[in-house]
């Protein structure tokens, strides 16, 4: 037992338990500011360094210069709470903060992130409370704070106990009385690369009550009442209430204002004889615990009027009333959340103005990227989280792509499709449209990205799939579809006919999408032998020579002289859309690139000539589903050599395209039934 004890116990890193609980006097903590100034840096300062300690990666996008932050990927923790798709938007909240924390204005605003629900405004203001108590762990995030230690012929100041640590948590420069600290500053030589502390305001009342009478006991001489102080490291906790406080608003008739300012300690009145003394008060409001960090404001519009006003006067003045006390001095990050309701409702209340007028906005949308969507359902649908079932390729893509289609205006002009807008704005070409499209696209959409459909909806969906007892072990993107479109009928959320006949029709644009998908990857899977696609380019290319020169082909087989074969050509130029006018352009376009080849001694290679490539794949594909009869599935009459050729389609989907035994089975049945019903139209 003892040994397993020790095992443990030699996992404790007792160096950095020692510098993590590091003590010492007022002037020991002189000598760290002298040499690392930045200790002292108020709360938003620290916020923003916390940010740029982890980070940023730039890039392009539609000629745009965006800031990736990587604090928001969060890889200390594996990606648990990776905000994806919202760098522009992150971007705005950064810069708020960095005129913060160079006190241009923005450190007496409350940060308001503003949008619909499930648009990751809660998961920013966590991963912020997160950071800052993990950097408060740091070397570069070392912060301070002091307690009063006092003798035994002292301790009637403090209620009789030894030691009485700021209950706010404050800097300890703050113990340089105002008058003097400034200049105090400047003569410790505290101000180092071009960094000077910024410490504003007085000590706390209890703190400041304690100061005045040891000042009053030492006939006023500083240097002996610092003595009493004791300075140790400060380590941020949300768990704690140290450094971060969170309000939720609740029962209007069970919450007061002192959730927020602290309240009176009616046990320590009878001993101090007075409720207006500062030490029979408990400093212990959300207000009083997040000095020196962050307070987050759940549902910030929802707080009664009363509450308001403790609000307002902490961002402006950046000082909290508590009862029966002077006005007392905050240093910290004031960040609320709303939804869009919420919102209107402020903007609808003309008493609310001074609120507005305190508040800076950041619009926190949902992801209108394909690819930046999917990643949500990647991050917490992949092989190591879900056990005992098969996600089929696709189907997450595709219940992303449902997601973004409800969240995008229809646009107003260029003839473009829904679909087509989603695929511009994840980043693929069209032909006929440009970057300068995409940015025009995005201008003219007032409200993109703040109506639609939120993760949690599909991510709800998808759970209902992967626990469904219908005994699938693989699970598709009809499932899931299927489970999506049920699943309106009853969303609270949709109080809106005409949105739920709309999500509903663009299900079906998806499906539509999907049907697409597959038939390109069966395609590209029966068409995957390299050397039946060697050897019709060398007949194409044979023919081809043959036409432009004027020359008769030897057929291989009977070893006569023939005409190039027109027909042959023909059906392979217009699976690319060639058209009978231009054939004879594109065939010396062939050739010359086969002559340009050849002059610099390099043999042509068909996969080196995409358009060519992809028609030979289509011309190819055109030729063996009627030999491998993959719409013999569709009637469960397959043949000996059938079963074979399509068993070897299906081992290239699972190999190439990452399905499994079953879905490969279901999607080459599902393809089957489209070339089935394109055969009884009379196109396929």
């Amino acid at each position: 037992m003892s040994s397993l004890v020790e095992r443990i116990a030699a996992l404790q890193d007792f160096k950095r338990y020692e510098d993590l609980h590091w003590s010492g006097t007022f002037e020991e903590y002189l000598d760290l500011v002298r040499e690392n100034p930045r200790i002292a840096r108020t709360a938003h300062e620290r916020l923003y360094d916390m940010l740029i300690s982890h980070g940023t990666e730039e890039y392009v996008d539609n000629k745009k210069k965006i800031i990736h932050y990587r604090f928001f990927d969060d890889e200390v923790h594996g990606g648990r709470d990776a905000i994806f798709g919202l760098d522009i938007p992150l971007m705005r909240l950064v810069s708020v903060l960095k005129a913060a924390a160079m006190r241009y204005g923005t450190e007496k605003r409350i940060i308001l992130l503003h949008g619909p629900v499930g648009s990751a405004k809660s998961t920013i203001a966590r991963l912020l409370k997160i950071g800052m108590e993990e950097y408060s762990r740091s070397v570069q995030g070392a912060m301070f704070t002091y307690e009063w230690v006092l003798p035994k012929e002292l301790q009637h100041l403090i209620a009789g106990q030894e030691i009485f640590p700021s209950p706010m948590h404050e800097e300890p420069l703050k113990l340089i009385p105002p008058e003097w600290r400034e200049k105090a500053i400047t003569e410790l030589g505290l101000e180092k690369d071009g960094y000077r502390p910024h410490v504003k305001g007085e000590l706390n009342p209890a703190c400041r009550y304690i100061f005045a009478e040891l000042m009053q006991l030492h006939n006023g001489d500083w240097s002996k009442v610092i003595k009493y102080i004791r300075v140790r490291r400060l380590l941020i906790s949300e768990q704690d209430r140290v450094g971060i406080g969170t309000f939720q608003p609740k029962d209007e008739k069970n919450q007061d204002s002192t959730e927020l300012t602290g309240e009176i300690n009616y046990r320590r009145i009878a001993e101090f004889g007075s409720d207006s003394d500062p030490r029979a008060f408990n400093f212990d409001g959300e207000f009083n615990v997040a000095n020196r960090g962050i307070i987050e404001f759940v549902e910030i519009l929802k707080l009664d009027v009363a509450f308001l006003y403790d609000l307002l006067g902490a961002t402006q003045e950046q000082k909290i009333k508590p009862k029966k006390f002077a006005q007392t001095d905050i240093d910290e990050v004031i960040i609320g959340h709303t939804n869009e309701a919420e919102y209107q409702r402020l903007l609808e209340n003309r008493f609310m103005e001074a609120l507005r007028d305190r508040t800076v906005k950041i619009d926190i949308p949902y992801i209108t990227k394909l690819s930046e969507e999917t990643k949500i359902y990647v991050k917490d649908y992949n092989p190591k989280k879900v056990r005992g079932r098969f996600i089929a390729p696709h189907t997450l893509e595709m219940a992303a792509m449902w997601t973004i289609l409800t969240r995008l205006e229809e646009p107003k002009k260029h003839q473009l499709s829904l679909m087509q807008k989603l695929k511009l704005y994840d980043g693929k070409t069209l032909p006929g449209f440009t970057q300068d499209t995409v940015k025009e696209l995005r201008k003219e959409s007032n409200r993109e990205g703040m109506d639609g459909i939120s993760a949690r909806y599909v991510q709800d969906k998808l759970a209902n799939c992967l626990v469904s007892e219908r005994g699938q072990t693989s699970i598709n993107p009809f499932m899931v579809m299927n489970e999506l479109e049920s699943g309106l009928r009853n969303n609270s959320l949709i109080t809106n006919e005409d949105d739920r006949k709309r999500y509903t029709d663009l299900l079906a644009v998806v499906k539509q999408e999907y049907e697409d998908i597959v038939k390109n990857e069966v395609q590209r899977a029966i068409s995957a032998d390299e050397d039946a696609i060697a050897r019709l380019c060398g007949n194409y290319i044979d023919n081809v020579k043959a036409y432009t020169q004027r020359e008769k082909v030897k057929n291989p087989y009977t070893g006569q002289d023939e005409e190039p074969d027109e027909r042959l050509m023909r059906s392979i130029e217009s699976k690319i859309d060639i058209p009978e006018s231009r054939k004879d352009d594109f065939r010396r376009e062939i050739m010359n690139y086969i002559g340009a080849l050849a002059i610099e001694g390099k043999q042509f290679d068909f996969r080196t000539n995409e358009r060519l490539y992809k028609a030979l794949e289509l011309k190819l594909f055109e030729d063996q589903k009627d030999s491998i009869k993959l719409t013999s599935l569709v009637s469960n009459v397959v043949d000996k050599e059938a079963q074979e050729k399509i068993e070897v389609v299906k081992q290239r989907l699972i190999r190439n395209y990452g399905y499994d035994e079953i879905s490969a089975t279901d999607v080459l049945t599902y393809v089957a039934s489209i070339f089935a019903r394109g055969e009884i139209k009379g196109d396929g």
